[in-house]
């Protein structure tokens, strides 16, 4: 059971101050009816561990960013699928027992790619091989895909989303950026860091073949895929979209304790949400 008089909520990170989560959570309970607060707070992982000791039963949970998903899954006595499968959790909800931890990244990013027209793929391309990628590994193994091709700055960080893969039943090949030739595929996750530079050359070849582009960054946009991509008039999304229905996740999660269990007047939710940061 939740707990009963929990009203507090945050997103906790190291940086943070660029989170948008506070505009979308309050977003949301403002059309739920909800007297609850969310605000942001700037959490080392070396403080996580004393800052979670001191929280309150006026708490009834938290958003995690990085670099402390690691930290809160260490911290839940109990977890979901997909944040046993990435390790990471980045929604901690507090229960009688303890927090229970979530990764709504995974479904975020799934949901986000149905957006835009993705409904189901048999094979895809991550650019990069970082905690992102983890994410992306299960989403796209969601979507049914069987094959997937991790474009990496060294192709040996890439052999942990190997293991990841054959644990859920899907292919994943390490490829150099130095590769000139990329197979053709529908959809092409970019896990790198908004200000990472990419060689024209290289950004161009994944371009070619890359079908939709959905770049995890919002904040630094466009990226340098993300100009490769419209180069060639191809499409490509920002990470809005992962974020918000990530968070859309989150407030499921924080409002009934259940990632799975849709919101009352859902649409109207999402609809809010997606103003709070669309119209920033």
């Amino acid at each position: 059971m939740l707990r009963p008089n929990g009203t507090r909520l945050e997103v906790w990170g190291d940086p943070v101050s660029h989170s948008r989560s506070p505009q979308l959570h309050s977003a949301a309970y403002r059309v739920l009816g909800l007297d609850w607060t969310y605000e942001r707070r700037q959490v080392s992982e070396a403080a996580f561990a004393g800052e979670i000791a001191g929280l309150s039963p006026q708490w009834r949970g938290l958003s995690l960013t990085m670099p402390l998903k690691r930290a809160a899954f260490e911290a839940s006595f109990w977890r979901d699928r997909r944040a046993e499968l990435t390790g990471a959790v980045n929604t901690l909800v507090f229960v009688e027992d303890g927090p229970r931890g979530f990764n709504t990244d995974v479904g975020g990013l799934a949901r986000a790619l149905r957006e835009e027209g993705v409904a189901a793929i048999d094979h895809a391309r991550i650019v990069g091989a970082g905690a992102t990628a983890t994410s992306a590994v299960v989403a796209l193994g969601e979507l049914g895909a069987t094959r997937i091709e991790v474009v990496a700055r060294r192709v040996a960080a890439v052999a942990p989303l190997a293991e990841l893969g054959a644990a859920i039943g899907v292919d994943v090949v390490g490829v150099s950026f130095d590769d000139a030739q990329h197979t053709r595929v529908p959809v092409t996750i970019a896990t790198l860091p908004g200000d990472a530079p990419v060689a024209d050359a290289a950004a161009d070849a994944l371009a070619a073949q890359g079908g939709l582009l959905m770049d995890a960054v919002y904040g630094h946009w466009p990226t340098a895929l993300a100009n490769a991509w419209a180069r060639r008039g191809n499409p490509a999304a920002s990470g809005l979209g992962m974020l918000l229905h990530q968070a859309l996740l989150q407030v499921r999660i924080f409002v009934a304790g259940d990632a799975d269990a849709p919101l009352p007047s859902e649409a109207a939710v999402l609809a809010a949400m997606r103003l709070a940061v669309v119209g920033d």
